[in-house]
């Protein structure tokens, strides 16, 4: 396909906007709609993590077994909403059929192409576009309340050492503590993995937002998309509230609300809405300087050069629109016996987004299968910002169809198994 076309992308997200960069980097002319506001879902309060690290997927031995006890427990930081809901049963199920090493290995090595290609283009664009996010290279720290579960990730790490070069220091609670004086005195320990960086997502997708529209890239909000218009096997243009718009190529980027679109597509993305937190404040007093997460208590904390964000939790709840102040009460409540200030007031603001999971911890990067000029790029989990990069050039390639900077197969939409 010559590249010299139009195209728009479904989806204004961090991911819409990776894909939106570099198609217009390759010679394309490029739209992005949103339902929204541009920058305004998912991709805006999460705690801006990038993370190459993070390869091994929710989808491991132990998990199934750790998801029940979480279920039966009260303000677990994971949790299911009981309801009828055939296609999160059939999730949870393909879920459960992942849990072992073998599969779990598989989806490492597709997620660490992701994110090693991503941690290198972000040190590009944050430079090369001159992008206003806050960016910081700090590395990150996993940090242990409990000498066992301390020790127990010492297997992980053995893992990630031997299987994906992916090393961590060792730190014990004295050491700790000469690097991070936020954290309390008392704590088993950490694992500092130094590669890492992190900046503040909604700066981010601001500063991005005004570079793509010197370049002449248009963005139209509160754009309904309705549909495709196909003839054969290509699409002739989409539906929208505000009309037709017609183009040579489009790219599907509609995160967590992509199984909405699975008739429009002609095939089933298996996504299901992992809802998140967040509570941003300004920094406090004795605030960290190392991004940090508290594994047994699944809160992440990012300390921003403008503020300071507590995030995470994950609630299976469909698609709820609620801001559940128990949930937000859990990110107070899972980092206050690490940090001497854990949050402070005032709150600027209490958000929750929904993670666009997969089964098996990683996204569908792919043409459709019934219209070969559109690209579906969705389902990155937990990880878009820190996969953005890496997916918008991967998208680029293949409607250029030029030779993908990395192997392209393990993001194939054939790879589920239906009927959903």
């Amino acid at each position: 396909m010559n590249a010299a076309g139009r195209v728009v992308v479904v989806g204004g997200g961090v991911i819409g906007a990776a894909c939106a960069h570099f198609l217009a980097e390759t010679g394309w002319t490029v739209e992005v709609i949103d339902q929204g506001r541009f920058g305004h879902g998912c991709s805006h309060g999460n705690c801006g993590l990038i993370v190459p690290s993070h390869v091994l997927p929710l989808a491991e031995p132990g998990a199934v077994r750790a998801a029940i006890q979480a279920m039966f427990q009260k303000n677990a930081p994971f949790t299911i909403r009981p309801r009828f809901d055939p296609s999160l049963w059939t999730w949870l199920g393909r879920f459960a059929l992942r849990c072992n090493a073998r599969d779990m290995r598989e989806a490492g090595r597709a997620r660490q192409n992701l994110l090693q290609s991503s941690r290198k283009l972000w040190d590009e664009l944050v430079v090369g576009q001159r992008l206003d996010c806050e960016w910081e290279h700090r590395g990150l720290l996993f940090v242990y309340h409990s000498h066992t579960a301390m020790e127990a990730y010492g297997h992980v790490d053995q893992l990630l050492r031997d299987e994906f070069n992916v090393a961590a220091e060792h730190w014990d609670g004295d050491e700790l503590v000469q690097h991070e004086p936020a954290l309390k005195v008392g704590l088993a320990g950490a694992w500092y993995y130094p590669q890492e960086a992190h900046l503040r997502p909604d700066r981010l997708l601001s500063s991005w937002r005004q570079r793509l529209e010197d370049r002449g890239v248009q963005i139209r909000e509160y754009c309904q998309f309705k549909g495709f218009l196909h003839k054969g096997s290509r699409a002739q243009a989409i539906v929208t509230n505000q009309g037709e718009i017609t183009a040579h190529a489009f790219v599907v980027a509609t995160g967590a609300l992509t199984p909405r679109l699975n008739r429009d597509l002609g095939c089933r993305i298996p996504i299901q809405p992992g809802k998140g937190y967040s509570v941003t404040m300004p920094r406090p007093a004795r605030c960290p300087t190392t991004p940090m997460i508290f594994p047994e208590t699944r809160v992440a904390v990012t300390p921003m050069q403008s503020g300071y964000r507590l995030g995470s939790t994950m609630e299976l709840a469909g698609y709820d629109e609620t801001l559940n102040r128990n949930r937000l009460q859990l990110l107070r409540d899972g980092a206050r016996p690490y940090l001497h200030e854990p949050y402070c007031d005032p709150v600027e603001e209490e958000w929750f987004g929904w993670r666009p999971m997969t089964f098996d911890g990683v996204p569908v990067i792919d043409r459709c299968p019934q219209m070969e000029n559109v690209v579906i790029a969705a389902g990155h989990n937990m990880e878009g910002v820190a996969m953005s990069p890496a997916t918008g050039k991967l998208v680029a390639e293949l409607l250029n169809n030029s030779s993908p900077h990395i192997p392209p197969g393990p993001y194939r939409v054939t790879r589920f198994r239906w009927p959903w």
